[in-house]
């Protein structure tokens, strides 16, 4: 895709998450974003496909227990349809492309989330993505001691298993906090995509993708201010120096904790000195 089909996509997509956030359409939203990657990508075609795999399930949801319910979402999904995580090759992109996701029956943490999320909502159960250092599992809204792990293969969770899941996705650099199992907002939700992809593509040094990807996280969550110092890294290397620096500045001035304020500032001086030949 062209820069500017590119951007007449983000454009769309800008217009689609500035609405209030229990007004955010999580399934348009990550089509949104697949769009960029796929000019000619239908985004009601996908839609269609995501209320077909809910109309399927639609004749067994004949109990409104929550308990019922998660299981035979996860039933219908992991055991019948045959989704599942992708372990073999996590940085796939195309695991974080919710039409790739649909069609090949694999993806990541976040993108299984998704679909179980918008396949719940189809069918009127309630959902709650839950964004874990590492990891990103769901719970019904009405049964909070209960969790659902799609990427490996629907199975519930106890807060001791979620704590057990950080463990292993941080090596045990974290201590556990109750706080990780509480629910994302949908801006949370979609930035956190956003930043899966951020890495693929920083991974192949692809920086106007990362620079357009880190532009609709601050759009999203303006208050994210280490956000602010990829950007102006970014920035910097693409040349774009004015714009690198005043992106740096508001990471060293937004009041959060600084580890490495030296290091920015060095970088900084050195931006200066280019803006200065």
């Amino acid at each position: 895709m062209c820069m500017m089909e590119a951007e007449q996509v983000w454009n769309r997509f800008d217009r689609m998450v500035g609405v209030p956030d229990e007004d955010i359409d999580l399934a348009r939203a990550a089509l949104l974003i697949a769009a960029t990657e796929y000019p000619s990508l239908s985004i009601e075609r996908e839609l269609f496909r995501i209320d077909e795999i809910a109309e399927g399930i639609a004749p067994r949801m004949d109990d409104d227990a929550p308990l019922y319910q998660l299981n035979t979402l996860s039933e219908y999904l992991f055991d019948e349809l045959k989704f599942a995580g992708n372990h073999t090759n996590y940085h796939d992109p195309r695991n974080s492309f919710l039409n790739d996701v649909i069609e090949r029956r694999v993806g990541i943490p976040i993108t299984l989330s998704l679909l179980y999320v918008e396949v719940g909502k189809r069918l009127g159960v309630p959902l709650l993505g839950i964004g874990m250092p590492g990891h990103f599992i769901v719970r019904h809204r009405d049964e909070s001691d209960v969790f659902v792990d799609p990427f490996h293969g629907g199975i519930l969770l106890s807060e001791d298993e979620c704590a057990e899941r950080v463990k292993q996705a941080t090596q045990g650099a974290l201590t556990w906090d109750r706080s990780y199992l509480q629910p994302v907002r949908s801006r949370e939700f979609i930035a956190r995509m956003l930043r899966n992809l951020k890495v693929v593509y920083l991974q192949r040094r692809n920086y106007e993708r990362v620079l357009a990807t880190i532009d609709r996280v601050i759009a999203l969550l303006p208050q994210d201010a280490v956000e602010f110092r990829d950007r102006g890294v970014v920035n910097y290397r693409l040349g774009n120096y004015t714009d690198a620096l005043e992106d740096l500045h508001v990471y060293i001035t937004s009041g959060e904790a600084v580890s490495d304020e030296v290091t920015v500032q060095r970088l900084m001086d050195q931006i200066r000195g280019r803006l200065s030949e």
